[in-house]
């Protein structure tokens, strides 16, 4: 078995942020290997692209071989040739329009898919994180990662991708076309648009880091907007919508200047792109009739390259607004893969894991130390072993470390130090599947769903009946609670559970972790805000809940540690005391008794 720890957990600044330093066809390329779907069949949609791209340059060349070879053909307007011309102009518009429809459809499904694929792995690999990466990432921030800038990226690909593709297309082919026709007026075109194609690698750069900023700051603006409506009581109670609106204002304003700034770049680059269209179709009829003067070049060709002209300025004004917008949606990318750049350092030996036989468990911390990245160590060579079936409470002062054992019991992060083991396992070796079967946490405030109370109760076994359930509540006491709520189950419990009192909340989760059936289970106590009678209430349920099982309680009220079969005493990271209540709060001058004599003096 393994008695060394992983490395410390990453923390959300090591990785989430240094995708932006990575190149744009670097994020494409990470990009496609997240998301395989967006490459496949590309083979054939790109040949669909080109098709529709050649059928763009049929109608100018039917109108120079028509006027040409047609109407001013040597011995009169040639009819048949006109007609044969039209007729071919005409199937090969129908071409282009299928094959322009298959390349649109072929695009916009690769991309949903891809995109779909995006979402999801960020989803998971967001539950995947470490604990401590999940609480230093602010919540709005995470979450635009895998909305609002996945967003981004799918409205290029499958509108911008689409134009880009069919833009790139349609500029090489009128640049064939124009140097077939004239090699002389293809330099002028191409001399006009020079400065805006030698400015786009400098624009590329501002934009991606403006671009980066603007996402930034969507992720800073929904955290501000969304802190104080899920905390909006506390916002009311201290009567600070001010201030609170003042910080909303101020991420907004933040948004605002950022976004102002990129697309002041974009303003700029279209402007130019319009000016070197200018300059082109300006350029091209001076040049062509002085041409044409020198009988180097027919009227016919004159007027289709004017019409080519148009194909060649509008891709390029168009690919340089894609461009411009790519940024934003390169920046988005680059932030959802940092997410999925993260290394989980809580790796699910899955199939390969062990697998904890089910009944009581009995604990051992051998060699413990843990310490947040960058901060002192919380826990500090902790040996303890714990029985099978005990009932354990953990007590110490606020900070001494005792919520970070019961984080390390359940595996919500790993040691530094040292190794947890359950019946003797590692808990980095057994398989999740099976931690979370045996293994289940009562936080403090056991958060609830909106949704019924039946569905918040399935989260501890999926498939439970509402037969089952009722079974459940009545083993734990709770079924004349259940029973008077005003529609039973299907009572909606609102968002986080505000519709219930914070005694109900926690009867849910106690009924939740019932119906999970643990053979471990470890509860982070929270009765203080409960009223006696809903409080002896969760007392009863509670012992019936430990019943036949290991528990672990984190006690914030040593009545918890009076009923217990032991007590564990934690102070500054280490066990200093363990033992009966009775033996401790006996021991003079101990940790223990000072905790209790403190407690006894709040409570009377």
């Amino acid at each position: 078995m393994s008695t060394t720890t992983s490395a410390t957990p990453a923390t959300s600044g090591t990785v989430l942020d240094s995708g932006e330093d990575f190149k744009a066809i670097d994020t494409i390329r990470r990009g496609v290997r997240f998301s395989p779907e967006l490459k496949e069949g590309i083979g054939l949609t790109l040949v669909l692209a080109v098709l529709a791209s050649l059928g763009q340059v049929v109608v100018p060349i039917a109108v120079q071989q028509t006027l040409d070879r047609g109407l001013n053909a040597p011995g009169g307007p040639d009819t048949s040739f006109t007609l044969a011309a039209a007729l071919v102009a005409a199937a090969a518009i129908v071409l282009t329009s299928v094959a322009s429809y298959l390349m649109t459809a072929r695009l916009f499904t690769a991309s949903e898919r891809g995109l779909a694929t995006l979402r999801t792995k960020a989803f998971r690999h967001v539950h995947d994180l470490p604990l401590l990466t999940q609480n230093t990432e602010r919540r709005g921030a995470l979450v635009s990662r895998v909305t609002s800038d996945v967003d981004q990226v799918s409205q290029f690909l499958v509108f911008g991708g689409l134009l880009f593709v069919v833009s790139v297309g349609q500029v090489l082919v009128a640049t064939v076309v124009m140097v077939v026709y004239s090699w002389q007026l293809a330099l002028v075109v191409w001399l006009c648009f020079a400065p805006l194609f030698l400015s786009l690698r400098y624009f590329q750069r501002k934009l991606s880091a403006a671009y980066a900023t603007v996402r930034r700051q969507v992720g800073l603006m929904l955290s501000a907007v969304s802190e104080p409506v899920v905390g909006a009581a506390v916002v009311k109670s201290y009567a600070v919508e001010s201030r609170t609106q003042a910080r909303i204002d101020e991420a907004v304003a933040a948004h605002q200047s950022a976004s102002t700034r990129a697309q002041g770049f974009t303003a700029f680059s279209f402007s130019l792109g319009g000016v070197s269209a200018g300059l082109a179709n300006a350029g091209v009829l001076i040049v062509g009739i002085w041409l044409g003067f020198g009988d180097d070049i027919s009227a016919g060709t004159v007027l289709a390259f004017a019409y080519i002209v148009t194909l060649f300025v509008g891709p390029v004004q168009m690919g340089t607004q894609i461009l411009t917008d790519a940024q934003n949606a390169i920046a988005g990318w680059r932030r959802v893969i940092g997410i999925l750049e993260t290394p989980a350092d809580l790796v699910d030996p899955g199939p390969e894991g062990r697998v904890l036989p089910r009944g009581p468990v009995d604990i051992r911390l051998a060699g413990v130390g843990f310490a947040y990245p960058g901060g002192p160590p919380v826990l500090r060579d902790i040996d303890l072993e714990i029985a099978a079936g005990r009932r354990v409470a953990v007590v110490g002062e606020t900070g001494s470390g005792k919520s970070t054992i019961a984080k390390l019991l359940t595996r919500l992060m790993d040691p530094s130090e040292g190794a947890v083991l359950l019946d003797g396992i590692d808990v980095r070796d057994i398989a999740q599947a099976s931690l979370r079967r045996s293994v289940v946490l009562v936080p403090q405030e056991g958060f609830l769903f909106d949704d019924t109370i039946a569905a918040n109760v399935r989260y501890g076994l999926l498939d439970a009946t509402d037969d089952q359930i009722r079974a459940s509540a009545d083993e734990l006491g709770l079924g004349d609670w259940l029973a008077g709520l005003p529609a039973g189950l299907e009572t909606m419990v609102g968002q986080r559970g505000e519709s219930l009192s914070a005694g109900e909340r926690q009867l849910v989760a106690l009924l939740r972790a019932h119906l999970a059936d643990p053979d471990l289970l470890v509860l982070d106590e929270a009765t203080s805000a409960v009223d006696p009678a809903l409080e002896m209430r969760i007392g009863r349920a509670l012992e019936r809940l430990m019943s036949g099982r290991t528990s672990v309680t984190i006690a914030h009220r040593l009545s918890t540690a009076e009923s217990a079969d032991e007590v564990v005493v934690v102070d500054h990271g280490r066990v200093v005391q363990r033992g009966p209540h009775a033996v401790l709060v006996g021991e003079a001058g101990s940790v223990y008794a000072g905790l209790h004599a403190s407690w006894v003096a709040q409570s009377s």
